[in-house]
């Protein structure tokens, strides 16, 4: 067997996915047709329909689009059935039931940014980040009945810089999956279909804590003053630029505004109370337990993005 044999399937959503699917795409692998969300709502009166960046990239490669409402539903399954895949890839979408995920004789398997079984979930980049990890990474696995548990397959390291962003890691694990989904692919097609696998369970250090990366919401950006200066600044890079970290804070004029930080750095200036504001000329800073977060980018509610030195020279003028 060879990759122009091996019909795939590709199952994915957002950018993230794309990087893998053109991969695919470009490599010369067979993807036979992409499993995708259906089209979303924009607009003010949410009108336009907006394709997924998938199907946009599918369409522009004449791949065939399946977008079911529901997973289980019985003709979309039969649609599914008569690609006859080997494989199935996903990146970056919802759990699959086990009538999808079992289809394929070679079975389907998930990339995952992160190295399991650290950050299960919706959000391992984020969670990495916000909790001050120096690595993380890229894992390909087996899907199962429970998200994110199956049997590893490869995994690729990658180092987090103290002062990285989730734009930073979002974009190196993107191209780090890709490769990895590639050499999952290709140890597929050298072993007939067989390839060596690990379970989870097996690579856990006794004693080691595993740390969940469940989905964010609104009330997960608010910034926790009474933290370290370190924990707060991996806090705003682990949510920037989306969803935003943000605080609420009380302008000179005695208003009280919600403010979203994207970026700050640690300062060795001591802290007053916890969540107290300074300004001065072309500075910001705001208080956390032990130290002061030099405040660097910043959004106040109904205005653009800007520096924090323009938002403090306005203040003060």
């Amino acid at each position: 067997m060879d990759k122009q044999n091996l019909r795939i399937i590709f199952i994915g959503t957002p950018e993230f996915a794309v990087g893998t699917l053109s991969a695919l795409v470009e490599g010369g692998y067979n993807v036979v047709a992409v499993v995708t969300q259906p089209d979303k709502p924009v607009g003010r009166h949410g009108s336009v329909l907006q394709p997924s960046q998938v199907k946009q990239y599918a369409l522009e490669h004449n791949i065939p689009v399946l977008q079911p409402v529901k997973m289980k539903d019985p003709e979309f399954v039969e649609q599914l059935r008569s690609y006859n895949a080997d494989l199935q890839v996903v990146v970056a979408f919802r759990m699959l039931p086990e009538i999808v995920w079992d289809m394929p004789r070679f079975g389907t398997f998930n990339v995952h940014a992160a190295l399991l079984p650290q950050y299960r979930g919706a959000a391992p980049i984020n969670w990495a980040i916000i909790n001050g990890e120096t690595k993380t990474g890229v894992t390909t696995f087996f899907l199962d009945h429970d998200i994110d548990t199956g049997r590893i397959i490869k995994q690729k390291p990658f180092d987090v810089p103290d002062d990285a962003n989730v734009e930073y890691v979002y974009d190196g694990l993107m191209k780090l999956g890709a490769e990895l989904a590639l050499e999952t692919v290709d140890a597929i097609i050298a072993g007939d279909g067989k390839v060596e696998s690990l379970p989870q369970k097996d690579m856990i250090p006794v004693g080691k804590e595993l740390h969940n990366a469940p989905k964010i919401f609104k009330e997960t950006c608010e910034i926790d003053w009474h933290k370290t200066v370190k924990q707060c600044h991996d806090f705003v890079r682990g949510l920037s630029p989306i969803p935003g970290s943000w605080t609420n804070v009380t302008l000179p004029d005695g208003r009280e505004t919600v403010m979203k930080i994207y970026k700050a750095q640690k300062t060795d200036r001591k802290a007053e109370a916890p969540g107290t504001v300074h300004a001065e000329k072309n500075h910001l800073y705001i208080s956390a337990s032990d130290y002061q977060l030099e405040i660097l980018e910043v959004q106040i509610a109904g205005k653009k993005r800007m520096a924090a030195r323009d938002f403090v020279n306005g203040l003060l003028h």
